[in-house]
This record gives C-alpha cells, sequence and structure tokens, in this order.
C-alpha cells in the first residue's frame, strides 16, 4: 500500500493528489445511497482526499452523498465542484455556489470550475470566481472541457491567469488532447484534471491492455488508471461506488509501467498526429 498519494502541483503552489474520487452519478438512486457514502469514506481513509462533484451531478444530489461523506471530516478534504454553464453570470455564480455550499455543508469549496464553455461572456465568469475568492466562499478556481482556443482566451483575461486546472476527458482511447492542449497546459504549469480515466468501465474490458496487465500481476482498469496518472501535470478521478473498486483503484498508484510497458500501449492506442477537437462526454 502506498504510504502517500503522488502530488501535483497547482499554479498556486499548492500540491494536489494525483488520484481523486469522481462522483458522476451519485446520488441518482436513494438505494445506493449507503454504498456510495462508504466508498468515498474509505478513500478518505486512504488518503484519496480529492473530491470532484458538480452541481449537475443528480441535480445536487452528489454534492449531498459528498456531505455525508465528509461530515466531520471537511479540513482533511480537497473539495471540488462545478457550475452550469447557464449559471455563469455574475449573480448566477453567486446563488450556484451559495446553494452547493448548502448542499456540501461546507462554508468554502477548494475548487470551482465551469463545468463548459458557454454564452455567458467568460470575463464575466472569471470576475465573478474572483468575487467568490475575496469573499472566502472558494479557494480557487478552473475550469471544464475547454480546448486550447478557449483557455487561450482565458489566459488573455485580467486575472485568466489565476486558472488553477482544466478538467477534460482523458485516457487510452481519448488522446487527441496530447497534440496540442497537453503541451500548452504543462508549459504554463497548469495540469489537467483527467474525467473518465477507464473510459467509464470499457477499458477494463479492453483485451489490448491484458499483456501489460499481466506483466504487474494488475486488472486491465488499473493500467488504464495508472497510465494516466504517470502523465506529467495529469490528475485522474475516476468515480467508485464500492469499497473494493475504491481499493483496487487505489492500488494503482503502485503500478509503475516501463519504458516497454508505455510503448506497447503507444502501439495500442496510438497517441494523436494531428489536431483533433476536444472529446467530451
Amino acid at each position: 500500500m502506498p504510504s502517500t498519494v503522488r502530488t501535483t502541483t497547482l499554479p498556486s503552489g499548492e500540491a494536489i493528489a494525483v488520484l481523486g474520487q469522481g462522483t458522476w452519478k451519485m446520488g441518482e438512486d436513494i438505494r445506493r445511497r449507503g454504498d456510495e457514502v462508504a466508498a468515498l469514506k474509505l478513500g478518505l481513509d486512504l488518503g484519496v482526499t480529492l473530491i470532484d462533484t458538480a452541481e449537475m451531478y443528480a441535480s445536487g444530489g452528489a454534492e449531498e452523498v459528498v456531505a455525508e461523506a465528509i461530515a466531520g471530516r471537511r479540513d482533511e478534504v480537497f473539495l471540488v465542484s462545478k457550475v452550469l454553464p447557464s449559471n455563469a453570470s455574475r449573480a448566477g455564480v453567486q446563488r450556484a455556489c451559495e446553494n452547493s455550499l448548502k448542499r456540501l455543508a461546507t462554508d468554502r469549496i477548494d475548487l470551482y470550475l465551469l463545468h463548459w464553455p458557454g454564452s455567458v461572456p467568460l470575463a464575466e465568469t472569471v470576475e465573478a470566481f474572483e468575487a467568490l475568492k475575496k469573499a472566502g466562499k472558494i479557494r480557487h478556481w478552473g475550469v471544464s472541457n475547454f480546448d486550447i482556443e478557449e483557455m487561450e482566451d482565458l489566459a488573455g483575461l485580467p486575472d485568466g491567469g489565476n486558472v488553477q486546472t482544466n478538467q477534460v476527458l482523458y485516457n487510452l482511447v481519448r488522446r487527441g488532447l496530447e497534440f496540442d492542449l497537453a503541451p500548452w497546459s504543462r508549459k504554463r504549469g497548469i495540469p489537467l484534471m483527467a474525467y473518465s480515466p477507464v473510459e467509464q468501465g470499457a477499458l477494463a474490458r479492453n483485451a489490448r491492455l491484458d499483456a501489460v496487465a499481466a506483466r504487474h500481476g494488475a486488472t486491465a482498469a488499473q493500467i488504464a488508471l495508472a497510465w494516466v496518472m504517470q502523465q506529467e501535470g495529469v490528475i485522474a478521478i475516476p468515480k467508485a461506488s464500492s469499497q473494493e473498486h475504491v481499493r483496487q483503484n487505489f492500488a494503482a498508484l503502485d503500478i509503475k509501467l516501463t519504458g516497454k510497458d508505455l510503448a506497447d500501449l503507444d502501439r495500442a492506442f496510438p497517441p494523436p498526429t494531428r489536431k483533433r477537437g476536444l472529446e467530451m462526454i
């Protein structure tokens, strides 16, 4: 068992774990709530203290699951949530953040993201984020599902340089961003936060991972997750709704892929050779 979870660094200088806990689809079925809360609590026990959620997930239900899991342990957690683009106006961001804080039963969000680009001028959203920072409602802000053009637009705004991360779809079968967005982000020290690092479970059943998995005595899913976490400046946020799944994800931290492993994976899942539009789900 790893003694500590590896970290990367935000532009603010704060260390952040390269393995987090996602919550997409949590809170949708009351019958699963106990298992979902128990899984998140086990993750915290193991040291996986980054939890990612959003106001969109189960219409706030996922945030309520998180609140139950972190009750009495708020100071252990690096809490990430997201605002919908439809709520990204000055007044909308304020309302959305207050509602998320209530559902999360906390007084602050550590990292607040714009869920994807929308019709509200980005400058207005950034101003709203900065106001929330000044008020102590959030500690940092970032974005999600931004391609390189949107990131360049953001960088050109007053206070745009305060962006701390870009959460994007990234895994072995979704490597398009390696052509331009990933190098751009690394150059500026902005970590990417990879959602669906196992492609919603599809990579757990992908035979192209079997040979590498066999060399490590691991599962295909663990290899897929280890690959994401081994990329420079990338944070993986897989969801796990059971305690066993949490343990399997945590064990992937122990996997160190070799040069041969990485070459084999590149052959099986070739990196991009041209610009592709940013994928999202």
